[in-house]
């Protein structure tokens, strides 16, 4: 498997998302039909950083050899967060079927995305890395 392209990929769609959450909160708010408080913005800012941070994470260490017993502390991560956060993306959009078709349509991309990540995590956690695999 192609790690330099998951990490990238991951590290560039993480990154994204980090600096929208930081700083267009309000839209964001607006767009997923959220009540708009001090706090709900404070949150989605730091939720932003969070995004932000595990992106540059991702980014930094595109190039390293990734799976089995190399770099597992960041397969892990990356597998946790892909894992968790894509079943509460799916508990969370079969349970609220009446948000907008928009705001449906989006939220099932996402989960699309976390689905394909979090089975790519799965994949490079659970897998030793060939010796013949090029990391440049």
């Amino acid at each position: 498997m192609d790690t330099k392209f998951i990490m990238t990929a991951s590290g560039d769609m993480m990154w994204t998302v980090g600096v929208a959450l930081i700083f267009i909160p309000e839209k964001t708010i607006n767009y997923l039909d959220m009540a708009v408080s001090d706090m709900s913005l404070f949150l989605i800012q730091i939720l932003g950083a969070l995004y932000f941070g595990f992106g540059m994470l991702n980014w930094m260490v595109r190039k390293s050899r990734i799976g089995g017993i190399y770099n597992r502390p960041i397969a892990v991560a990356n597998f946790s967060h892909f894992l968790v956060g894509g079943l509460a993306l799916i508990k969370g959009m079969i349970s609220n079927p009446e948000v907008t078709p928009v705001v449906s349509v989006v939220m099932w991309v996402v989960v699309v995305f976390y689905a394909v990540f979090g089975i790519s995590f799965g994949i490079i956690l659970f897998k030793h890395p060939k010796t013949e695999d090029k990391i440049n």
